[in-house]
């Protein structure tokens, strides 16, 4: 019982640390990336698609990305799609390829993003947390229940104490290096 509180923790902790790094994947440094685009979607045949299986996405360089599209007819979509993304980009359009140059980010929209990414880490702690305190409710539940002993509670929460620490130690490492890659000039 107490096993299974451990684990379903555990998996829900990595879960939150895991998308916080999706949620930093998505917020742009000055380095072109092709998981930049991950978030666009692209009416392809009446279904939204996911802009990664219409077209090949690459960094040419540090400053542009080029999208090649598997089917022409598709090409004015695709362009349409990013720039009514919020990503704030400005797609240039040569037949089947297309290239997005990422604008220079300038030291006030850095420091912008920092702020943005430190809300994002803290909402990833709160995620945590709650994590925590429901695995400690389901213990407490347990112990009323006279399924475990209060020692076995005791060490079921220190148990999970160490996974709540260890995950937000995760998600600090994690906003330490986005703050890192977005200061870098």
């Amino acid at each position: 019982m107490i096993n299974e509180t451990k684990l379903d923790a555990q998996t829900r902790m990595e879960k939150s640390v895991e998308a916080l790094k999706n949620q930093l994947a998505k917020i742009r440094t000055g380095r072109a990336h092709p998981s930049l685009l991950d978030t666009i979607y692209v009416e392809y045949y009446g279904a939204n698609t996911p802009l990664n299986q219409v077209a090949n996405v690459v960094a040419e360089d540090a400053r542009t990305l080029a999208i090649t599209v598997f089917d022409r007819e598709l090409a004015p979509k695709v362009e349409k799609a990013i720039m009514s993304s919020d990503l704030g980009l400005n797609p240039m359009s040569a037949g089947t390829v297309i290239r997005v140059p990422l604008p220079p980010l300038t030291e006030e929209r850095r420091k912008d993003l920092v702020k943005i990414v430190r809300a994002e880490a803290e909402q990833g702690r709160v995620a945590v947390r709650n994590i925590r305190r429901d695995a400690n409710s389901d213990l407490k539940a347990l112990l009323k229940d006279k399924e475990i002993s209060e020692d076995e509670e005791r060490r079921g929460q220190d148990d999970i104490q160490k996974l709540t620490d260890s995950a937000v130690k995760d998600i600090d490492l994690v906003l330490e290096a986005k703050e890192k890659e977005l200061m870098e000039v």
